[in-house]
């Protein structure tokens, strides 16, 4: 299949039918007053009057697995609210799944047919089932069904379709409220729950803020077929001059990046998509209308190729179709909405500085995409609100200001939730909040176990929001600060005196305790807005961190002399991620000296003191010749990589990352390697990374050795407080026990030890 196929293609020339007069009659229905279920008998009796058939029945989804017949005219009428289907099952459930329609004379032969005994469909031999659907979203299916053994025709088939449209549009203006005399679930008013992943953990309670709102059709039906096709091109013709002048507004050049460019100008400037939308117009839809139903079907296409770059083009015609929407509506992303005072923002993905730009205003992120090592977690994390990611059709189901409950540590969402699941969610936060305030109490005490041995405890960062937690929390200093983020959150690359000016603040806000900047870790997840991506098949193990350092000199070479600058009459800590070999640490180590030198040339002012480090985030690196370890002022063990590369387990893949433990004794026994390397060369180390600011897995690596810890700023009072009560030597004897017994796992050990004591 070729791209020009997907939006182009020869499309049989349709004839102005009943369709027009049939649509003017459900809006009629949609107008006129009376609840959901009169609504639906009444459409089901004009589509099958309409369409001469016997039989039209509209089937809703229960829940995301489930089809009920809620409607129908020709079938036995007890059977509605009563019959029921699961996804995939019988021939409604394969339009339902499958999301294209089902077009067959003799039904009971089809594979997969399910005879239904309670609804009498045994007499009808032609089947035609649409999907009822809204841009990807299937709310149900819509079908015909004729004693005469015949096949539909093309006409036939697309004119159900223009009624299935109006159908899902009627559906999101709560047109079938109160449809079921059961209690069925309805769309955008029951309560749900997402189960998603751990982005950020913490708990919030709010309202629903959509970062780009659903464009809300509110006239699914057009009188005036000329007038709604002239609006339609005015419409088209001002998206093709946006789109031309965002392209132009970009360096094109050759290659990829253009191709794909070309790509959606040429989706844009498709004469066979406007003339779909035209024929749609002419059959009775709105120009808005013809719009959704053209996106929702070439969704479909798109779904179903084979070719992955077909299916990546999903986007561009998404992003092409909702820009439409919002020329023909006016409901542009400022719909003119008030922010409620307690945001959750949702989102099927956003970029960091978009995130950055609402700031601390948000109560907590929920996402339907994202991952674990994303921009979007980074910046969540920075400010410390929860975040959810994996949150599946979140977006289709909240609407602004919809009260909603975040579970980051659960990776939970409660959208309109139940009164019983509130209370329990209060309790949870009402306990978090005392735990907090028994933390506060520890802010200014040290981390000393019961033996007497005290561990350090260090703060992770990134941004400039992060540095009062620095004496909020009790960090002793910043034990990574990611550099990164102020490359991301730009479209340009940064200049030097603008790096300089934010790492000297930076300094100025830590108050004398050590900042360790972490150098540009970029490539893999994070790519740069300015940056070319690169087509990588494993880009966690491809061109990343010291890697495009090493290869972008000049780069690497303005940071390196921005944190010189910075840090003038003060202690500058330099660390490297992401190294590998000794070699690669020597090359980066020698080019902040070179630019050190350069400096005391220009007679410039220059650090007190220069300390230089490397992040030990691959298992080569622990097997690297003493001389490294000797040539290392610190080593910090960067533990979210090292564990996915040790295990071979990605940490964006949900499916195994949750698989492997830091607990495992083998990846203890390799902490204890690295420890012991460090200790031979007389280095300091520490742990970095998310296990650190686990208490169980924090008071482990501290019984283990490690006399340095960095978290997140919210875990130092937990990992401080379990640290204060417990004997880190008695806590190693255990260890060594449960190593010596074969055990493969320490967890157990460790926490039924905890238990007890």
């Amino acid at each position: 299949m070729s791209t020009r196929a997907v939006i182009g293609g020869s499309v049989p020339e349709r004839k102005e039918s009943d369709s027009r007069k049939l649509l003017l009659r459900l809006r009629e229905i949609l107008a006129a007053p009376g609840d959901g279920q009169a609504r639906l008998d009444q459409i089901t009796h004009h589509i099958a009057d309409s369409m001469g058939t016997q039989v039209c029945s509209i089937y809703l989804f229960r829940d995301p697995e489930t089809l009920e017949l809620c409607a129908t005219e020709g079938l036995n009428p007890q059977s509605v609210h009563k019959t029921r289907l699961r996804l995939g099952e019988g021939l409604v459930g394969r339009v339902a799944r499958s999301g294209r329609h089902v077009n067959t004379a003799d039904a009971p032969s089809e594979p997969g047919f399910r005879y239904m005994p309670e609804t009498g469909e045994e007499v009808f031999s032609s089947f035609l089932g649409v999907p009822i659907q809204r841009v990807g979203e299937r709310l149900g299916v819509l079908v015909v069904q004729s004693r005469d053994v015949r096949q539909f025709s093309e006409d036939e088939v697309y004119g159900l379709e223009v009624v299935a449209m109006v159908l899902a549009e009627m559906a999101e203006l709560g047109a079938f409220l109160g449809s079921s005399s059961d209690g069925m679930p309805l769309q955008h008013h029951f309560p749900i729950m997402f189960r998603g992943g751990t982005g950020q953990e913490g708990v919030a309670e709010g309202r629903v803020w959509l970062h780009e709102p659903r464009v809300v059709v509110t006239n699914p039906v057009g009188e005036d077929p000329q007038k709604e096709k002239a609006r339609l091109g005015e419409a088209v013709a001002m998206l093709r001059m946006t789109v031309d002048t965002l392209l132009a507004d970009h360096d094109m050049g050759s290659g990829d990046s253009a191709e794909v460019l070309e790509t959606y100008r040429m989706f844009a400037h498709s004469r066979s998509w406007l003339r779909r939308m035209e024929e749609a117009i002419d059959l009775g839809l709105s120009a808005e209308a013809a719009v959704e139903k053209e996106q929702s079907q070439a969704r479909a296409r798109l779904e179903s190729a084979a070719d992955p770059y077909l299916r990546d083009r999903l986007h561009d015609l998404d992003d092409l179709s909702n820009r439409l929407l919002r020329i023909l509506t006016g409901q542009g992303r400022d719909t003119g909405a008030e922010m409620p005072v307690d945001p959750i923002l949702v989102a099927r993905n956003i970029g960091p500085a978009e995130l950055l730009d609402y700031g601390r205003r948000l109560r907590g992120v929920v996402l339907e995409e994202g991952s674990v090592g994303s921009h979007a977690t980074v910046v969540a994390r920075a400010l410390a609100i929860p975040l959810v990611i994996h949150a599946d059709r979140i977006t289709s189901e909240a609407l602004n200001g919809d009260e909603i409950l975040v579970d980051g540590d659960m990776g939970i969402v409660h959208l309109r939730p139940e009164e019983t699941i509130t209370k329990a969610f209060h309790d949870k936060m009402a306990m978090q909040a005392e735990a907090q305030k028994r933390y506060a109490g520890l802010r200014d005490l040290p981390a000393t176990g019961t033996c007497g041995t005290t561990i350090q405890l260090y703060m992770n960062a990134g941004l400039m929001a992060d540095l009062p937690s620095l004496e909020s929390s009790g960090a002793e200093g910043v034990g990574l600060f990611r550099t990164e983020l102020q490359f991301l959150a730009r479209t340009r690359v940064p200049r030097r005196g603008e790096l300089a000016a934010l790492y000297s603040t930076v300094l100025e806000n830590a108050q004398g305790k050590p900042v360790l900047f972490r150098t540009l870790d970029i490539g893999s997840d994070k790519v740069l807005p300015y940056m070319k991506p690169q087509d990588e098949p494993n880009p966690a193990m491809g061109w990343r961190a010291i890697r495009v350092g090493l290869d972008k000199r000049g780069v690497l070479r303005m940071q390196l002399q921005a944190l010189i600058r910075a840090s003038v009459g003060r202690p500058l800590h330099v660390m490297f991620p992401f190294i590998t070999e000794m070699g690669e640490f020597e090359q980066a180590h020698r080019l902040l000296m070179e630019q050190f030198a350069r400096e005391q040339r220009l007679g410039h002012e220059v650090p007190t003191d220069v300390r230089v480090g490397a992040m030990l985030e691959t298992p080569s690196l622990a097997f690297a010749p003493k001389k490294f370890f000797e040539m290392c002022d610190f080593i910090s063990v960067g533990g979210n990589d090292l564990k996915q590369f040790f295990f071979a387990a990605d940490r964006e893949n949900e499916r195994v990352r949750r698989r492997y433990d830091s607990l495992s004794t083998s990846f203890i026994n390799l902490l204890e390697q690295i420890l012991d390397r460090c200790a031979e060369a007389r280095v300091p180390v520490s742990f970095c990374g998310e296990d650190a600011g686990r208490p169980i897995e924090a008071v482990t690596f501290a019984a283990l050795g490690f006399r340095r810890l960095s978290m997140r700023p919210a875990s130092i009072g937990p990992v401080k407080h379990l640290i204060r009560r417990i004997d880190l030597n008695e806590l190693r004897r255990v260890l060594d026990e449960a190593r010596e017994r074969g055990d493969t796992n320490l967890r157990p050990a460790v926490t039924d030890w905890l238990a007890r004591h």
